[in-house]
């Protein structure tokens, strides 16, 4: 890694650094917790954006008169206060996305991740990624981002077609983006993530190709690729249902898929996510938390989070969404220390099926020990060994289930939503026996 957090400011103490363990005394002692729920992943939601692209629903907003320290004050605020509220003593990885967090102040960023190593454990060499858009990431600031504590970046590359770059709305040319690239790899050698978009209206498995095949001449060691899909109320959804746009078929967007796959693959990739290919161990640690059913903590307005309120020796994972505007958020942080807008107390059968859709997005699947740590007394034999729809689809080379776990096979991967209305159904049934067992009824 690049940018080591020990190197990144000589004049803090080990201590404002994060390098050491926590010595606070958590209220949690009095009721030891497991191991899985001492540590979390941390995103932090960058909510402005400089313009909406055509195809975005994400939460962003288009900043007037933009009051930066005041927002990075409620994100210090908010991560103190869901830090203390989760008891996590340990910060496996931060991710700023949004929005557009290359936007934000190094600055904020730096004031973030010091908060953090403050309230608990960051060590040194911990992931910390930040999504960037070419337009807005020069080799001067993305040079002020490694300073404030960033050491991978994931660059919204989209497209090498400036036809395509301007119907997705996007504020760079293929040439910004070759040579934020450029400027990144510099930086950040080995630690760099480039977006990609397939099945965008008008394109061609030709023309994808290429694309792809000009990417691999100058990409790092990640690539994450993501089928277009169309979200109502944007521009694009607009365009494609009213007729000024055509859509490829999905026979031709299945194939686009497929030969990125056999393409990455031959260059040195492995997929080891439904849409990341990575090679010389570039993972994302931070989405691997997510597939692997971690707690993380979400910051920043319509963050959602996944963590277990500690305090009474309970354990039971809520759903946390913050609130989604940003102005009412900062009023929110700073009347009473976060924006959680919904807490949802998650079932176990909840978890299950998270954990479950999840953990399938790898191509490791879910292991029998780690399925175990959610439902010691179900497991993936009680619920999937004996049913005939698994069986099948094992026996069409989708799905494997052996000693290893439960996985998806190459061929299944790329049918996986199809393959989990199957198993989601199975995970229902099997739960439903064994409540009425242990209920006796």
């Amino acid at each position: 890694m690049s940018a080591r957090l020990s190197k990144l400011w000589p004049g803090l103490s080990a201590r404002q650094r994060g390098i050491r363990p926590p010595t606070k005394r958590h209220a949690a002692q009095l009721h030891p917790r497991p191991p899985s729920a001492a540590q979390a992943a941390l995103y932090v939601h960058w909510p402005y954006c400089e313009k909406r692209c055509s195809y975005c629903n994400f939460n962003k907003y288009i900043p007037r008169n933009l009051n930066e320290p005041r927002m990075r004050n409620c994100l210090i605020q908010e991560a103190k206060t869901l830090i203390q509220l989760s008891q996590v003593q340990r910060v496996t990885s931060v991710f700023f996305g949004g929005g557009t967090p290359s936007l934000a102040s190094p600055l904020t960023i730096a004031a973030v991740l010091d908060t953090i190593s403050q309230c608990t454990y960051l060590a040194e060499g911990t992931e910390i990624a930040l999504e960037a858009n070419p337009a807005s990431a020069g080799a001067l600031c993305l040079a002020k981002f490694q300073k404030a504590g960033v050491n991978r970046l994931s660059i919204g590359i989209q497209s090498l077609n400036d036809a395509e770059l301007k119907l997705l709305g996007r504020n760079h040319t293929a040439c910004d983006a070759l040579r934020t690239l450029e400027e990144a790899k510099k930086l950040f050698p080995g630690r760099v993530s480039i977006d990609l978009i397939f099945g965008l209206p008008g394109q061609t498995v030709a023309s994808w190709v290429q694309c792809l095949e000009e990417m691999l001449a100058v990409c790092d060691d990640h690539i994450s690729l993501y089928q277009l899909t169309l979200e109502r109320g944007t521009t694009l959804f607009k365009q494609v249902h009213q007729g000024f746009l055509p859509m490829p078929d999905l026979e031709v967007v299945s194939e686009m898929y497929e030969c990125a796959r056999h393409i990455l693959q031959d260059a040195g990739f492995r997929q080891y996510e439904v849409s990341n290919f990575a090679r010389n161990g570039a993972f994302s640690t931070h989405n691997i938390s997510y597939w692997q059913g971690s707690q993380y903590i979400g910051l920043g307005p319509g963050a959602h989070g996944r963590f277990v309120p500690w305090g009474d020796g309970k354990i039971h994972r809520e759903v946390r969404i913050q609130t989604l505007e940003p102005d009412i958020w900062m009023k929110e942080v700073l009347a009473v220390g976060h924006g959680t807008r919904k807490q949802t107390a998650l079932s176990e059968l909840d978890v299950l099926e998270e954990v479950l859709m999840m953990g399938l997005r790898m191509n490791a699947g879910i292991t029998h020990q780690h399925w175990l740590q959610f439902a010691p007394k179900l497991s993936l034999w009680d619920v999937f060994g004996e049913s005939e729809e698994v069986k099948e689809l094992v026996g069409h080379g989708l799905l494997l289930l052996d000693n290893r776990g439960l996985r998806c096979s190459w061929k299944g991967l790329a049918v996986l939503d199809s393959l989990l209305l199957t198993l989601l159904s199975q995970l229902q049934q099997a739960w439903m026996e064994r409540e009425k067992t242990f209920s006796g009824t």
